[in-house]
């Protein structure tokens, strides 16, 4: 499945990178097409990406101020609940497979959990 998002990607991104507008090509505010709406759904997941990284590089630092072992348990928590994301977007991408709208499904998912994660770690390292 993330082969396939990959491989939707391949021939969409080159395309993209000569178009005006955001980094690919896309309106995002005004998205039309399915190809619009896929490139969007990944910019927006990729942001929420960079987001998380942000918040967990501030929280392992919160976490090794109290202790190696709850730094330990952050990065192992964490390195656990990627494959997670991953394979509950995949399970929701793949009712969708071989569908044009089936790469925005994915991305959605990941933005979501992503963005879900990054609230969660947010207010539990903040109380500390």
């Amino acid at each position: 499945m993330i082969r396939k998002a990959l491989i939707t990607l391949t021939f969409l991104l080159p395309s993209a990178a000569f178009s005006e507008g955001t980094d690919w090509g896309a309106d995002c505010e005004n998205a039309m097409t399915q190809r619009d709406m896929n490139l969007c759904a990944y910019e927006a997941w990729m942001r929420a990406d960079e987001d998380l990284n942000d918040i967990y590089g501030w929280a392992m630092g919160v976490a090794k101020g109290r202790s190696e072992a709850t730094a330990e348990a952050l990065r192992t928590a964490q390195r656990a609940w990627i494959p997670y994301r991953d394979a509950a977007c995949e399970a929701e991408g793949i009712m969708f497979e071989g569908g044009t709208i089936q790469p925005l499904i994915l991305f959605t998912c990941k933005e979501h959990l992503t963005r879900q994660r990054t609230e969660e770690m947010r207010a539990v390292y903040e109380m500390n």
